[in-house]
């Protein structure tokens, strides 16, 4: 069972719930989506088809919900580890936002979610967790840019609102 924290609106803590009831609800919850930047290109991960939702969707880097028993920062650092093998990234938060979404009568995303924003500059291959994600790439931002107006039905719900914003802190900070 994996409990997610349930917040108001205003991404106060109000309780727990396991995850998949959360999102059977749905129930506003927080999560996290992380970007791994590397000279002007972003790490994209293709969710695995098995996922219960948005499976085959290309999304961020990593996304997913802090644990009721873990810091902020401890589950960040334990799911990247889990989904791309990595064992350490410095990130900072550029943003947040809310975000429904209904897959059908008995599945939503209701997230209040952080976005986390990561310089990696390590040439060794992502080493990901093919349970979770079927591919990834690095995907030049003005590429990315293009291809969320020309093909928004490939990525997933979140990652539409998430993604420009993040393509605007790169811009906006010379990176």
């Amino acid at each position: 069972m994996e409990d997610i924290i349930l917040v108001d609106i205003n991404d106060n803590e109000i309780g727990r719930i396991e995850k998949l009831e959360a999102h059977k609800k749905p129930l506003l919850h927080r999560a996290f989506s992380v970007f791994l930047y590397n000279d002007d290109k972003l790490l994209l991960q293709k969710r695995a088809k098995n996922k219960y939702h948005s499976g085959g969707l290309w999304a961020n880097s990593c996304c997913s919900h802090p644990r009721f028993n873990l810091s902020f920062d401890e589950s960040v650092k334990q799911r990247v580890k889990f989904e791309l093998g990595i064992d350490e990234i410095d990130y900072k938060e550029i943003g947040t936002f809310v975000y429904l979404t209904k897959f059908n009568d008995n599945l939503f995303e209701y997230e209040y979610d952080h976005i986390l924003f990561a310089n990696y500059n390590n040439n060794k291959d992502i080493n990901f967790n093919r349970d979770e994600i079927e591919e990834t790439k690095w995907i030049d931002i003005y590429e990315l840019e293009k291809d969320l107006i020309k093909n928004p039905q490939k990525y997933a719900s979140w990652f539409i609102i998430c993604a420009p914003r993040v393509i605007k802190y790169i811009k906006d900070n010379n990176l």
